[in-house]
């Protein structure tokens, strides 16, 4: 029988992540011990207080229906509190805040919600991928600019609005961006706000990594300048600030039209989270916030040790002031005439540690790769020395084993079956 798919699936870029998911899974099968920096997958685990409260409330049989599909009231109200007390911002709960299944699910459905065939969305390359295939997905065009974080950038985007017919209806924002980690200051969202007004677009800002800051930055909040919420809406997630990745609670929130057409959406699609994560999820947002620093000072020792280490392999690095990724340029001599993807798979075949590639992004991410930092300070550790023997001919003893290395029982325990699933499910790219 010869099955015929939608032409959305067909219109789909390239999967440039498979052939390094494909090895990864194949070496850990034959027993290998992978250090996976591929993915922002969090190891670390939830909040105590907040599992806890999961547990108790999935005991009450009353939880045990379905929910809402924009979410728990509570729940938005608690969101609308956070971003009062973090950002000076006031949101209605009932029109300018929707729960959403992750902020991935949430900027899908939010195009599905805002674009018809043949609109055009502005993305900066390199991108978060979802960024280009949720628009794909929706019908809709992708216009890439080269990535930035001044007024340069806003130029360059200022061009296509002025110079393209019809007119783009939406600007993608993601800052601290991911894969760049690159962050802006609140001078930046002013320009974007008058850069929407004059050519009347929307902007949908992913703010996935708004908590994960360093060295005392504090990343502003899109919302939070003059017009930001006329003109634009903010996703957020529970996933990376609070170890949650797995609850897959996240919020839109902002312009009251864009966040309704989202919850319209929403209604069709789904009957909202399981309501025990939802009444969990509202205590991790009142009482989380010393959680949320302390997992950023986490995040800033490894950085610093990755950093570092790479440095002393040779390699140029910035050290970012947000997110959980550290955005490399790989030395020449490394590269040794290869692209960022075949790279990726010498690293993993030979060295045993998995890097997201740079091209895997969008064409200007080539050049760099991706290492997330997610494992332990010794895990890293021993990363940069298995390549380093690999890339530099330093001859570095192995450990025998995942304990050895400093990886936490509870890492030991993750089955082959768990990880391949991961692969197959293609989240290098998360």
């Amino acid at each position: 029988m010869n099955i015929e798919v939608s032409a959305r699936i067909t219109r789909l870029p390239p999967y440039l992540f498979g052939r390094i998911n494909a090895l990864k899974a194949a070496k850990r099968r034959a027993g290998c011990d992978v250090i996976d920096l591929g993915m922002g997958n969090p190891i670390d685990p939830s909040p105590d207080f907040v599992v806890d409260k999961l547990a108790i409330a999935a005991r009450d049989p009353h939880n045990h229906r379905y929910s809402a599909s924009a979410g728990l009231y509570n729940l938005r109200r608690e969101l609308a509190r956070k971003y009062e007390r973090r950002y000076g911002v006031q949101l209605d709960p009932d029109k300018e805040v929707v729960v959403t299944i992750g902020s991935k699910e949430g900027f899908s459905h939010l195009m599905l919600a805002m674009l018809g065939a043949g609109d055009t969305v502005v993305v900066g390359d390199p991108a978060y991928p979802i960024h280009v295939y949720a628009v794909a997905l929706a019908g809709g065009n992708v216009i890439s600019v080269p990535l930035g974080n001044d007024a340069a950038f806003l130029t360059r985007v200022e061009d296509v609005l002025k110079n393209l017919y019809p007119r783009p209806k939406l600007l993608v924002l993601n800052y601290p961006h991911n894969p760049s980690a690159i962050t802006v200051e609140p001078l930046f969202y002013r320009q974007t706000v008058e850069l929407a007004r004059q050519y009347n677009v929307l902007v949908i800002n992913d703010f996935a990594y708004g908590e994960t800051c360093f060295d005392g930055y504090q990343a502003p909040s899109f919302l939070a300048v003059p017009g930001g919420k006329e003109v634009g809406v903010e996703l957020s997630t529970m996933s990376k600030p609070y170890n949650m990745a797995g609850w897959r609670v996240g919020f839109c929130c902002g312009n009251a039209e864009m966040v309704q057409a989202l919850a319209t959406i929403k209604g069709y699609y789904d009957y909202g989270h399981f309501a025990p994560i939802q009444i969990a999820s509202i205590l991790a947002l009142r009482n989380g916030d010393e959680f949320v620093a302390a997992q950023a000072q986490v995040y800033q020792r490894r950085r610093d040790i990755l950093v570092a280490g790479l440095r002393k392999i040779g390699w140029q690095v910035d050290s970012p002031r947000a997110s959980m990724f550290v955005w490399a340029r790989v030395a020449e001599q490394h590269l040794a005439g290869q692209g960022t993807i075949d790279f990726s798979l010498r690293l993993l075949e030979e060295a045993e540690v998995a890097v997201a590639p740079g091209r895997g992004f969008g064409a200007n991410g080539e050049g760099f790769v991706r290492i997330a930092l997610v494992e332990n300070e010794l895990r890293i550790k021993q990363a940069l020395r298995q390549m380093d023997a690999c890339l530099n001919g330093r001859k570095h003893q192995r450990p025998q084993s995942r304990r050895a290395a400093g990886t936490p029982a509870a890492t030991e325990s993750t089955t082959e079956e768990h990880a391949t699933a991961q692969d197959r499910a293609g989240l290098v790219g998360g």
